[in-house]
């Protein structure tokens, strides 16, 4: 009997351990529904919109685009801050986030002359499958934002910060559920496949509705089409990164999470 009951109890551990948590839930409902019909809704009218007023006696126009970037972040860090719900969050764990963040900012730049050829993607999924979903979103939806500050803020902004921030959250989740492993080949064949798919076929999108001219479907195909040099570089660079970046992105995090006692996913 002793025996027969082991197998079940690890059973329930081994779902345990692959379901969703209460705050991935939330983040779902953000991600996947919220800020996808503020994208689509709002649509040319980000660029067209704008506030302007006197700041200390300095002009100021603040435009529609980026009120959308900072709703973004803050649907993100509504589910990522309900880790903490039962603790106080401990400094290193959203200095690590920020860190990472900034690693991504700091690799976009580097690589300015290079375009598509950037780690950004690469860096939002070794976040996302180290410290889960919401925090892959996040640090994708902060670098999106914080780099355009020095790319240029603009109509495609929030549209960039969603499809960092989607690729680091689906690593996410699918490594809670047991089907991404920390290893260099799956998460490469994931990075293109993401990258390729996801990515390009979301911020593709945001082109044909941000066009300005009729939908039609010989429209759209050929947006898409001309899209995919683009798209294959930027999955090739995100297989790239990854294939040298994420066995010591990984093993550094790991080290740093059991050290510290830092969020597991």
């Amino acid at each position: 009997m002793p025996e027969q009951s082991v197998a079940p109890d690890r059973a329930d551990k081994e779902k345990a351990k692959h379901r969703l948590s209460k705050r991935t839930w939330v983040a779902l409902f953000f991600i996947l529904l919220v800020i996808p019909l503020v994208l689509v809704g709002l649509g040319t009218r980000m660029q067209t919109m704008k506030w302007e007023f006197s700041l200390f006696g300095f002009p100021v126009v603040w435009r529609l685009h980026y009120a959308v970037s900072l709703l973004i972040i803050l649907c993100t860090m509504i589910p990522f801050f309900m880790v903490f719900e039962k603790r106080k969050p401990q400094a290193r764990e959203l200095i690590v986030i920020a860190t990472l963040s900034a690693i991504a900012v700091v690799g976009r730049l580097a690589f300015f002359m290079l375009p598509q050829f950037k780690p950004v993607c690469a860096i939002v999924i070794i976040a996302g499958v180290c410290f889960g979903a919401e925090s892959g979103f996040l640090v994708g939806a902060v670098t999106g934002f914080v780099s355009n500050f020095f790319f240029g803020q603009g109509l495609y902004t929030p549209w960039q910060m969603f499809c960092f921030g989607i690729v680091g959250f689906l690593a996410g989740i699918l490594f809670k559920k047991g089907m991404l492993p920390k290893k260099r080949v799956p998460l490469c064949i994931y990075g293109g496949l993401s990258v390729f798919l996801l990515y390009g076929g979301i911020i593709n999108l945001a082109g044909v509705l941000n066009a300005g001219v009729p939908l039609t479907w010989p429209f759209i195909l050929t947006q898409y089409l001309s899209a995919i040099p683009f798209d294959l570089l930027h999955a090739a660079a995100t297989i790239f990164f990854l294939f040298i970046l994420s066995d010591v992105m990984i093993e550094k995090l790991e080290r740093i999470k059991t050290k510290y006692g830092l969020i597991e996913p």
